[in-house]
């Protein structure tokens, strides 16, 4: 999902048998926050980077769909698979390879001499990525206990947020200054930091006793979703479905339900057990988290695209524009998550999004002449407020919604879900990246309302699929 912030589960520590404490506590919690701060802010400064790229490469509208979209396909499918691979090849080991590998592709990136080469390095960021985000939340679970735990798992979300926040400000005044290759140099150092941490410090652990990862559900999830993700791009794109076009959506959907037949076989053993899709509530809070963040992940495109393109915006000044979503998120969470333990998520999951949804029908106001504090602010403020609302809830009632045995699977799916929404969401706007000046404005309002839909429709869903009792608190924390 590309967002300013993690996914709604990302901070959600999946249970460990480890629980002895490590040495060097603070410089554990600094690798964690370095390793994860890459995907974090490369996820969020694309956002305001995509017209600049878009320019450099002469890019069609599907071209500048898969600059977002190569890297969140292989983020979304082999999340889960990143998880399992650390735990049974362990999880220092897999995480300082994803970092070095995010790290080279970051490099390839700022220097690729084409788009294709450029595409191809954003695919392997987004592998680097499934590697290392599962494993550095994974470390800190095995690496801490009790308090200590839930203290180190709400810093390592509280910094990512502030990384990803930070990002796209700090990517603006790169892109302004001295060009949008050196967004991806900024990884290098960062990288360096938390490689040679890594490396000294953080312990291995790991779970070699579980079964081997699901390779081939794994390569089903992302051939599948790849051809979705293709055929949705190209449909979107030109107006129109295309025999190829079709052709990948039907393949995409034949692997789809092969995915779910080889997961099926597996059983408790598969990459996404479908034994806990046995919970209405989870089945609902799927849903939920698919549409939600999916009109999230869509607005974070296009409204920093407009403000450049149609607004006259800098990228500074764009990515400045989008401040207030991860502040009040981050302020808001941890209250609500305190809330909702005592009330339930119930009415936080169906209040959230009604607030989410005023925000995306007045975001018709944003246009190529009106004032940031009168037109984007007031929709921005609104959303922002419905999200703080939802996110910490959505952690608590996903937690509860399985049994103990699948909590850090479902917390992993939730994520991934979260980066899918946001990837068929981007997959579906060629026909708003497609339009300029006047006409991109109305194919934004039109995508708003679309997006306001989708919120209602998720606040529907947890209205009525969740129930009236207080959840249990989140696995690691006090």
């Amino acid at each position: 999902m590309s967002t300013a912030l993690p996914g709604p589960c990302d901070g959600a520590a999946p249970p460990d048998a480890a629980r002895t404490e490590a040495p060097h506590p603070r410089l554990i919690l600094a690798t964690c926050i370095l390793a994860s701060s890459l995907a974090f802010i490369d996820g969020s400064v694309l956002n305001v980077a995509l017209p600049a790229i878009r320019t450099a490469f002469g890019a069609t509208t599907a071209e500048a769909q898969w600059v977002l979209n190569a890297f969140t396909l292989p983020l979304s499918a082999l999340l889960l698979i990143g998880g399992a691979a650390g735990d049974l090849f362990g999880r220092k080991r897999v995480m300082l390879w994803g970092i070095a590998l995010f790290t080279a592709a970051s490099v390839l990136c700022a220097a690729a001499p084409s788009l294709e080469i450029f595409l191809a390095a954003r695919a392997l960021q987004g592998l680097g990525a499934a590697m290392l985000l599962p494993n550095s939340l994974a470390t800190l679970s095995a690496s801490f206990t009790g308090e200590a735990r839930g203290r180190a798992v709400g810093t390592w979300a509280a910094v990512g947020a502030i990384a990803g926040a930070v990002a796209p400000m700090l990517g603006g005044w790169l892109i302004d200054g001295i060009g949008w290759p050196f967004i991806f140099l900024l990884n290098v150092p960062i990288a360096a930091a938390a490689i040679a941490l890594g490396w000294r410090y953080v312990p291995e652990s790991g779970n070699p006793e579980r079964p081997d990862p699901d390779w081939a559900g794994a390569v089903l999830a992302t051939i599948g979703l790849g051809a979705l993700t293709w055929g949705l791009t190209a449909w979107s794109a030109r107006g129109r479905l295309g025999l190829v076009d079709g052709a990948a959506l039907a393949a995409g959907i034949a692997l789809s339900l092969a995915f779910l037949f080889v997961e099926r076989r597996r059983g408790a053993h598969a990459m996404v057990p479908l034994a806990m899709f046995g919970s209405l509530a989870f089945v609902g809070l799927t849903l939920f988290t698919f549409l939600l963040y999916g009109a999230l992940g869509g607005l974070m495109l296009l409204l920093p695209y407009v403000l450049i393109e149609a607004g006259g915006y800098s990228p500074t000044t764009a990515g400045a524009a989008l401040l207030p979503l991860p502040i009040i998120i981050g302020l808001g969470s941890p209250s609500m998550g305190r809330i909702a333990a005592r009330i339930g998520p119930r009415w936080p999951l169906a209040i959230g999004p009604l607030l989410v949804a005023a925000g995306f029908a007045l975001a018709v106001r944003i246009g190529a002449e009106g004032d940031y504090w009168t037109t984007v602010l007031p929709p921005l403020l609104l959303i922002s407020a419905g999200m703080a609302i939802a996110v910490a809830p959505l952690t608590t009632a996903v937690l509860s919604s399985v049994e103990d045995s699948h909590a850090g699977t479902a917390s992993g799916l939730n994520s991934a879900v979260a980066r899918t929404g946001g990837l068929i969401a981007i997959a579906l706007l060629g026909f708003v990246l497609s339009r300029q000046d006047q006409a991109l404005v109305g194919a934004f309002h039109g995508a708003a309302l679309a997006f306001a839909a989708l919120a209602l429709a998720s606040a529907a869903i947890a209205f009525t699929t969740l129930g009236k009792g207080r959840a249990k608190p989140p696995r690691g924390t006090a």
